[in-house]
């Protein structure tokens, strides 16, 4: 007959709780990270366009940094990619956006602007910061890609990664490593 210490089986079950436990922190939060950026694709008048919401990504960290006067950008890496019978989507094509705000204190206004792909398309001023964060966050109907480079009945995803600028801040953004959307859609024509 053996003989357990039962300190001994009470600290091996503690420590096997505890690497459960740490597990799911790690994977629970790279799983709640894919869950806070909306994409929705559209294939309309000859082009692919692109609507994203990122949630959650304007937090005290971020508005503490803004309203210090430092410029952030919020980077959007858009890649259209057609689904193979392969393990590896083939990217189509590529484009890049970026939302800039830069918080004036004298004048208590934000300064936004917004590219794609390096061209300048919109830029303003804004008196509130509920509409800075939009500004930041939220795009519709983006005309990214053109419908012509797409084969008719084919599957493609729609993948959006997201990071900030400057990446080299004092302090710690809550999602460094960049956040990701998936879109799927089958372009019928």
């Amino acid at each position: 007959m053996m003989r357990v210490d039962t300190h001994t089986a009470a600290s091996v079950r503690r420590g096997s709780g505890l690497v459960v436990l740490l597990l799911a922190l790690l994977f629970g939060g790279a799983v709640r990270a894919e869950q806070n950026m909306q994409v929705t694709p559209l294939a309309r008048d000859g082009r692919v366009l692109v609507t994203f919401r990122l949630s959650d990504a304007f937090n005290e960290d971020i508005r503490t940094a803004i309203h210090s006067g430092l410029t952030i950008t919020f980077v959007y890496d858009v890649e259209l990619r057609r689904g193979t019978s392969m393990w590896v989507d083939r990217t189509i094509a590529q484009a890049t956006v970026m939302a800039t705000v830069r918080f004036d204190n004298l004048t208590r206004r934000y300064y936004v602007t917004r590219s794609e792909d390096g061209r300048l398309e919109r830029s303003d001023t804004i008196d509130r910061e509920d509409l800075a964060r939009a500004w930041l966050t939220s795009f519709d109907k983006l005309p990214l890609f053109s419908s012509d480079i797409l084969e008719r009945n084919a599957e493609y995803n729609l993948r959006i990664r997201a990071h900030t600028m400057p990446r080299n801040a004092s302090f710690v953004w809550p999602w460094e490593r960049g956040i990701a959307g998936l879109a799927k859609f089958t372009f019928l024509q």
